[in-house]
């Protein structure tokens, strides 16, 4: 491992984006800690040289903070987080399921509190580094069978905001990302025409960019899509509920 070279965590990497843009980061000569459940896949990923696998269920704390520990034993220190893991089952969002819905909120917010909470100190002893984290366009504003994953994602969306104060008086850098439809294994579950459907190798594209090449604190794409839904965003809410309710209907 080179002195000089870049280092970067990713959870939810063993599938769609979160894969992607570890071999992306790999292939542009970042050194990559890769979490998720699913270990066998982390292993695949593992075959490239730059990549590390780190099995981690972000839902349980204490996991989270050993395997920070053990992701700094053997890199010695991290310029980039991205906290990527989430879940999400359409045919849960149809009605309200408290239950679906606490789950969702457990994997796709509360677990990246407690994951942002386990780097918290470092990067604010180093006062450098970066720590970003993959929200979503169905965040922006609330949206029909989303009863669930929209909340969790406009709270992530909070959440980042509201911590991007306290973090730069740190020199740490606080960012989200907001990926449109993305062609996944989540994706895949949806039973309607998603606009604008893109591949998770232009996400990375897009996320590595972002997080490398520019100083954004949101990262949204495609822009043919994220513009009209921040459009739509400002929007009174006689207006918004109005034209969702017809797009619906069509």
């Amino acid at each position: 491992m080179s002195k000089n070279q870049k280092k970067i965590w990713i959870t939810g990497a063993s599938s769609g984006i979160g894969k992607a843009v570890a071999e992306k980061f790999a292939k542009e000569g970042w050194k990559v800690a890769v979490s998720a459940r699913r270990k066998e896949m982390l292993n695949v990923l593992a075959k490239n040289e730059n990549i590390s696998s780190f099995p981690l269920d972000v839902t349980d704390k204490s996991q989270i903070n050993i395997t920070f520990k053990n992701i700094l034993s053997e890199f010695d220190e991290l310029d980039l987080c991205l906290f990527s893991s989430g879940t999400y089952e359409p045919k849960d969002e149809q009605s309200i399921n408290p239950d679906k819905i606490k789950n969702v909120i457990n994997v796709n917010f509360l677990a990246v509190i407690d994951c942002v909470k386990g780097v918290e100190d470092y990067f604010k002893n180093k006062k450098s580094g970066h720590i970003s984290i993959v929200s979503s366009i169905a965040g922006y504003r609330g949206l029909p069978n989303s009863s669930g994953y929209g909340p969790s994602k406009a709270a992530l969306t909070n959440f980042s905001e509201s911590i991007y104060f306290d973090f730069k008086k740190y020199g740490v850098r606080v960012s989200i990302v907001s990926p449109g439809f993305i062609k996944t294994s989540l994706t895949d579950k949806n039973e309607f025409p998603m606009p604008f459907l893109k591949t998770p190798k232009y996400a990375a594209e897009k996320i590595f960019n972002g997080l490398v090449k520019s100083n954004s604190f949101e990262i949204h794409f495609p822009k043919g899509l994220t513009l009209l839904l921040k459009f739509l965003r400002i929007l009174p809410y006689s207006l918004y509920l109005f034209l969702v309710d017809k797009l619906v209907k069509r």
